[in-house]
């Protein structure tokens, strides 16, 4: 978790400059709601393309608090806003009652980190250099942390079919366990890496990088950060109301916006920020940022909305994704898990993780509704 934070404050700097000019699509989207709210699929192009800026600046302003608050808080901090993007949009689409959504928008941010942001960060920089290396005993904690991420949600779908029947109750009450169980278990891994084992998730280059930006000041960085979360949850909530319109403009089905497009949206600063750290030869930290994403969404987003569900949703949210989501997400982790196994990578193994992110998207593309179906029956 240091890791990230210490990448991010040196390389984000560099991505935003390049993301600002989206964040004219902000007023263009906000505009649109009130001028034509009939045009969903304008809305929805200019609410996704604001989204990426903010997010970037979201990520940005938070580094820069927890540099003012410590090495603790901080790691606290960058674990809590890390992924706030995705969990502000969300929440928007919880309080609408869309959970096919919700859940194909985490499903779609955790194969998405481990495959298309680690695929192409291996990718482009093994094109660079013939092999870049990590730690592999911090690399195999996250993998197995992966692993019990992948277990949470196998156990919740295979009761959801075992039972065989539309009694939501024993489901919700299922999922709230073992959500509680995976929020206790992302508490284990912050004290892991922030504490007894922080020298393993350090980084060599990550401490050169500490230097290369003048810090914002306390009162910039909070004020940024209160600024960019409000807009972020405005544009989060015109995005869900204007997603089930759209995608059937464009001829896509809800799942596929939500595993594909809304997960890529929202993950966007991340994705530059990765392959960035890769292209200087840091696979270290450029693993540590896809796969540390992935774990935030598995063990502290999904878990913290299905908590959420029981206060702010139509009804309780409960962790039975659907056999396709399901299957996705644990062969994402079986190849990460190999592919991480030695500490090393190549260009050719980001172009196999790149492969089988484009298969899966395939497939949700081509997935009909009726497939996603049972897990609505609730």
């Amino acid at each position: 978790m240091k890791r990230l934070h210490n990448l991010k404050c040196g390389s984000m700097f560099v991505v935003l400059p390049m993301l600002n000019w989206l964040l004219i699509f902000v007023p263009v989207a906000i505009g649109l709601e009130f001028l034509r709210p009939e045009a969903h699929t304008y809305i929805f192009i200019a609410a996704c393309l604001s989204i990426v800026p903010l997010a970037g600046l979201l990520g940005h302003a938070t580094e820069q608090v927890a540099r003012h608050a410590g090495e603790g808080v901080g790691g606290l901090l960058n674990a809590t806003f890390g992924n706030a993007a995705e969990l502000i949009i969300a929440i928007a689409a919880l309080q609408k009652g869309l959970y096919d959504v919700v859940k194909a928008s985490l499903t779609g941010s955790i194969i998405g980190n481990i495959l298309l942001v680690f695929g192409a960060s291996a990718l482009v920089g093994g094109i660079r250099y013939k092999s870049q290396r990590f730690n592999p005993t911090a690399a195999s904690a996250q993998a197995i942390l992966l692993t019990l991420a992948a277990i949470g949600l196998i156990i919740p779908a295979a009761f959801h079919h075992l039972q065989g029947s539309t009694n939501a109750a024993p489901e919700n009450a299922l999922g709230l366990d073992i959500a509680i169980v995976l929020l206790l278990a992302y508490v284990a891994h912050l004290v892991f890496s922030l504490h007894t084992h922080k020298s393993l998730f350090e980084g060599k280059a990550a401490k050169r990088e500490n230097g290369a930006e003048v810090p914002w000041t306390l009162r910039k960085a909070v004020l940024t950060l209160a600024t960019t979360t409000a807009l972020i949850a405005w544009i989060s909530e015109i995005l869900a109301g204007s997603v089930q319109q759209a995608a059937k403009a464009f001829g896509m089905t809800e799942v596929f916006v939500g595993v594909i497009v809304v997960a890529i949206i929202g993950n966007a600063a991340e994705h530059s920020t990765a392959v960035m750290a890769a292209m200087k030869d840091r696979m270290e930290l450029s693993f540590g940022i896809a796969v540390g994403s992935s774990l935030q969404i598995a063990l502290l987003i999904a878990p913290l909305l299905v908590v959420l569900s029981h206060f702010i949703g139509p009804r309780a949210m409960d962790l039975a994704f659907s056999p396709a989501e399901v299957l996705a997400i644990f062969l994402s982790v079986l190849i990460t898990g190999q592919v991480a196994a030695d500490g090393e990578t190549n260009w050719l193994e980001g172009t196999q993780l790149l492969a089988v992110y484009v298969i899966l998207a395939i497939v949700f593309y081509f997935l009909p509704e009726a497939a996603m179906a049972p897990q609505l029956l609730h």
